[in-house]
Order: C-alpha cells, then structure tokens, then sequence
C-alpha cells in the first residue's frame, strides 16, 4: 500500500442515513462552496486532523464485523472530491475488504477517476440561491454525464428550506435534472433544520439562515409530490 495523507474532520461509526445499509462516514476537512445551511460548518476550511491512508484502512478493519452485512464506507464532508487523490486510493483499498464506497458531493467537481471507484453517490443540488431552469442543469450536468457514462447509481438529495428553494420553480428544475438524466434514483429531500447553531456561534460565524424556519416532514412530502407531478412518465 503506497500511503498518503488526507485532512478530516472525523471518521465517524455506525451511519444509518448515509447510504444503505450500516456505514463508517468520513468526514473530510475543506469545502469550495459556502452553502448557508450548511449543518457542518467546522468543515468548510481545511482546519481538520491529518490521517494516513494506512490508519484510515487499519480503522475500517476493525469496523469489519459490523459492515460486512450490506454497509460500506461513505466518503463525505466537506467535500470528498477535493481530495480525490487520497479517495480513490482508499476506495481501491475500501473495495479490497469486500466492502462498498459511495460519496456524498456537491458535484462541481467531475473527477471521472474517483466516479469510477465508487459504488454509488449521493449527489447534493444546492439551488440555495435561486439557481433554477437551464442554470441548474448546466451547474451538474459535467458531473451526471459522467456518471451515467460509467453506470453509476446516483441519489439526488435536496436541503428543503422553506421560502427559499420549496416553490414550483426550484422543485420543477430539479426534476428537469431527473428528466434530463433518467438514470437517476429521483430525489430525497432533506428538511432544513438549525441543531448547527450552536457550531456557528462556537466558529464565531454568522449563520445565513438563522431567521429562517427550519423545514417539517410535511414540506419534504409536499415537495416530493410536486417533484413527481413534474416528472416525464
């Protein structure tokens, strides 16, 4: 095993929301978006522990007996993809254990190599700041073309902030990604919430959001429906 070294925030054990199936999530430390809802700003700057490429495999061994059952390894943030480098070298290794790796992205950046490793991605539309229409398809289709082109299983997700991206012109462009891109899985909304506030004031950083009611199983349910009246049968 050839080492080499990543900045994270964390290597974190026993996911149930990062992908299927029981997952180990690393956290990787630096992010070239600054989204105003972020939940995990001490990310976003690269401030992170160093970690070798050798200690990242030696800790996923010891997690073994507990994601031999379907889980896996999800690479996220931060954003992964800027340290594709150190990513696609775990993922070899990750797959030698018989274990699979998907990783959770903003999709600006459309490495085909680090694609072609993972397993499946579960890709973030920020269309935060009103990017709708042709905007937002131009913004991901880099990345989707790549995907689709290497057969990879794609997950769209999606923050639901209320009055900001809930309304018919930011859920129709969404799907207008899905129809673009049939291959895709659909959508998952997650709803908007501010349990990383408390992060912010700690960081001394403003958060964007702050006056912004946080987003109910109801809002995700009725934008999925509205997503689906939009879709090309």
């Amino acid at each position: 095993m050839k080492d080499c070294k990543a900045r994270i925030d964390s290597f974190y054990h026993g996911s149930a929301v990062d992908g299927e199936g029981l997952r180990s999530v690393l956290f990787f430390s630096g992010c070239n978006l600054r989204c105003p809802f972020c939940h995990n700003p001490e990310t976003l700057y690269g401030n992170g522990k160093e970690i070798s490429l050798s200690d990242a495999v030696n800790t996923v061994k010891r997690f073994l007996p507990y994601l031999k059952g379907g889980g896996g390894i999800t690479l996220s943030g931060g954003e992964p993809f800027l340290q594709s480098d150190f990513c696609r070298a775990f993922s070899d290794e990750v797959h030698a254990l018989n274990l699979t790796v998907i990783a959770e992205t903003n999709g600006t950046i459309a490495d085909a190599e680090l694609i072609r490793r993972l397993d499946g991605v579960r890709l973030d539309i920020k269309n935060q700041n009103g990017e709708n229409g042709e905007t937002l398809l131009n913004k991901y289709s880099p990345f989707l073309y790549l995907c689709r082109d290497l057969k990879k299983d794609v997950l769209l997700t999606n923050v639901l902030v209320p009055s900001i991206n809930d309304g018919k012109g930011a859920v129709s462009a969404l799907a207008a990604i899905k129809n673009t891109f049939p291959f895709t899985r659909g959508v998952e909304f997650l709803p908007f919430r501010k349990l990383c506030v408390k992060k912010y004031e700690e960081l001394n950083i403003p958060f964007p959001f702050n006056d912004i009611p946080e987003a109910t199983a109801s809002d995700c349910a009725e934008a999925l429906k509205l997503f689906r009246s939009f879709i090309n049968l």
